[in-house]
């Protein structure tokens, strides 16, 4: 079988799935699953297409900087033994941050690592594994091609004023502005929503809810990034799992000033200790909280739900209207309790949907007289990562 390797690594993750391309590449993975523990007791899960499922402990070498290569070597002496026939014909990447350089898919070259390195200050969190784990890929399979797929791409078609801060000049000349990210899942979407909205409103003014862990919205005009929630960084915009979203600058200032919290006091509140985890004090799984009865648990999904509704009206403003509403991602494709109370506190826009429609999750959810299309659309970002792969790799 010669099929397509889609990686999605972080710090302590490495995702991954393995999409046929013979004689054409497959809508859906072969087989998928993640390296979970890396740099502490790394385990490795997976399911096939048949639903099977596989679980075993990662063999390491102790190294700690050799963690993800031990994970790649693991995994490809696994897959080995699980496809003996199996042909890795090319390896494509997840790599969050493109820049302003990158606003499409690109073969990786060691000049081109070298470039994405200088972007690591503007995506700490993510860029350094994303690029770790195509280094050790090379390493161990030199002669397949890799592709890097960047988040920020599809958001490359933003106005310039979409991109900008109210900063000195020479600050946005440096690369201060927003980039967007998310885009590997909103270029999936859209390229759906024909088929589930009809061309007509598919090209009009429509706004996609990325709601999952890590949660996002993005404004579209004939499929494309008009503006987005998240700017500089993937902590702004909309509350998430344990992410603030938009916050005053001043509260971080009167942290330092007041609380005497650094910049790693600060990095730890922001991306781990806050959302619908510091809000609840319960937990930052969406599942969790909209079955508990506490208060706290309620007060968070309110102000989740709160959040994506003020940004609705500001994407709105910025698409120009609203002809659909899209959901997706974990929480936007699984929780109907929050889409009901999203749509419920924007029906000043002419937004509403059908209970039964929604509580079954079907792909439309829009009341027959609504205004505006409301749909439940799964997303597919490794699949999407497959298609740019061997987009690129064939010309």
């Amino acid at each position: 079988m010669k099929a397509v390797l889609v990686l999605n690594a972080g710090s302590s993750s490495l995702k991954f799935a393995l999409f046929p391309v013979d004689p054409v590449l497959a809508e859906q993975p072969a087989l998928s699953g993640q390296v979970e523990g890396i740099g502490a007791v790394p385990e490795l899960s997976a399911r096939d297409s048949n639903g099977e499922r596989y679980h075993e402990a990662v063999t390491t070498t102790g190294e700690q900087s050799a963690q993800h290569r031990d994970a790649l070597t693991h995994l490809f002496r696994w897959l080995a033994a699980h496809n003996p026939n199996l042909e890795i014909v090319a390896a494509g990447h997840r790599v969050v941050h493109g820049g302003e350089r990158y606003s499409a898919p690109v073969r990786l070259t060691e000049g081109v690592l070298r470039e994405l390195d200088e972007y690591v200050p503007l995506a700490p969190l993510h860029q350094p594994h994303n690029l770790r784990a195509v280094r050790a890929v090379g390493a161990l399979l030199p002669e397949i091609p890799q592709v890097g797929c960047f988040d920020t791409a599809f958001h490359r078609t933003q106005p310039a004023v979409a991109q900008a801060f109210a900063l000195p000049r020479a600050l946005s000349a440096e690369g201060v502005k927003r980039y967007g990210f998310h885009g590997l899942s909103y270029d999936y979407v859209a390229r759906q929503l024909p088929a589930v909205i009809g061309e007509q409103r598919a090209r009009g003014a429509v706004i996609i809810a990325h709601l999952g862990n890590g949660a996002s919205m993005c404004a579209l005009r004939d499929g494309r990034s008009v503006a987005s929630t998240m700017g500089f960084t993937a902590v702004e915009g909309l509350m998430m799992g344990t992410r603030t979203g938009s916050l005053d600058p001043g509260v971080l200032l009167y942290l330092m000033e007041q609380k005497g919290m650094d910049a790693k006091a600060l990095t730890r509140l922001l991306y781990k200790e806050s959302g619908l985890l510091g809000v609840s004090g319960i937990s930052q799984d969406m599942r969790t909280l909209l079955a508990s009865d506490a208060p706290e648990a309620r007060e968070a999904v309110e102000l989740f739900c709160y959040r994506i509704a003020r940004e609705l009206g500001s994407l709105a403003a910025a698409a120009g209207g609203l002809d659909a509403l899209v959901f997706t991602g974990g929480i936007g494709e699984h929780a109907a309790a929050v889409r009901a109370r999203v749509v419920e506190l924007s029906a000043w826009l002419g937004v509403g949907i059908d209970a039964e429609a929604n509580n079954t999750h079907a792909s439309r959810i829009d009341l027959p007289d609504s205004g505006v299309a409301v749909a439940v659309v799964p997303t597919n970002e490794e699949g999407m990562i497959a298609r740019y792969t061997v987009e690129l790799l064939n010309g």
